[in-house]
């Protein structure tokens, strides 16, 4: 979301396999004092990227290549991307890296990709968020990872960034300073209207239960 959001080509690549759709009713994640349902907040996060530019695929990455300026992607849908970064956010699968040189892959029972605290592995580029960079189990831990992945990348890239932040007229201009890079200010007209969308899209998400049926382990199988 943040790299949509400021500039660079965004694609999300989903299997539509998070853990969350399992999840009876999570009651963890900030913001939500009563808890919300998983499969709802997912469908809140989908539109979330998609209103920030991210396009968003549904399929499985099978295969990660280094290329001479950066990677090739190929996906179970036969699908194939050129991209300078990517991002590796799956549980703990780790096949799809096997054809990048010099990734280092942890194995505890489970696999992780060995990254530092910012999620830049050792290949230039290849970066490794949430529970596969060794984030705590935790949906918000993950959340709050992959955004700071996100972050990362728009420093590595180079862009004009000081943060993500929509401030009221003046905040920063009153005060004789220059709007720094990333952030935006809004008159008071723009802010109701902002915050007048934000309800009406909240009042309709939440009018009636997800559709959508909690799925279960896979090694319950189907009845």
């Amino acid at each position: 979301m943040f790299t949509a959001r400021h500039g660079l080509n965004t694609l999300v690549v989903d299997a539509g396999r998070s853990i969350l759709r399992r999840n009876a009713h999570l009651e963890n994640f900030p913001g939500f004092p009563a808890g919300v349902n998983g499969r709802q907040l997912l469908d809140l996060l989908e539109d979330q990227a998609a209103e920030a530019g991210c396009e968003q695929v549904t399929a499985t990455v099978t295969s990660v290549e280094n290329t001479e300026s950066g990677f090739a992607v190929e996906t179970s849908a036969g699908d194939h991307y050129r991209t300078k970064y990517v991002v590796a956010a799956t549980k703990n699968e780790v096949g799809y890296l096997e054809d990048v040189d010099d990734v280092g892959i942890i194995d505890r029972g489970k696999a992780f990709v060995d990254t530092d605290e910012r999620g830049r592995t050792g290949v230039d580029g290849l970066y490794a968020a949430g529970r596969l960079a060794e984030k705590p189990h935790q949906a918000i831990v993950c959340a709050g990872h992959g955004a700071e992945v996100g972050v990362t990348i728009l420093e590595d890239d180079g862009r004009p960034f000081y943060h993500d932040w929509v401030a009221p007229e003046g905040y920063f201009t009153d005060r004789d300073r220059e709007l720094p890079p990333g952030c935006e200010e809004i008159d008071e007209a723009e802010r109701t209207n902002r915050e007048a969308r934000s309800l009406e899209t909240m009042r309709e998400r939440f009018a009636e239960p997800h559709p959508d049926e909690q799925l279960t382990h896979p090694s319950l199988g189907e009845e």
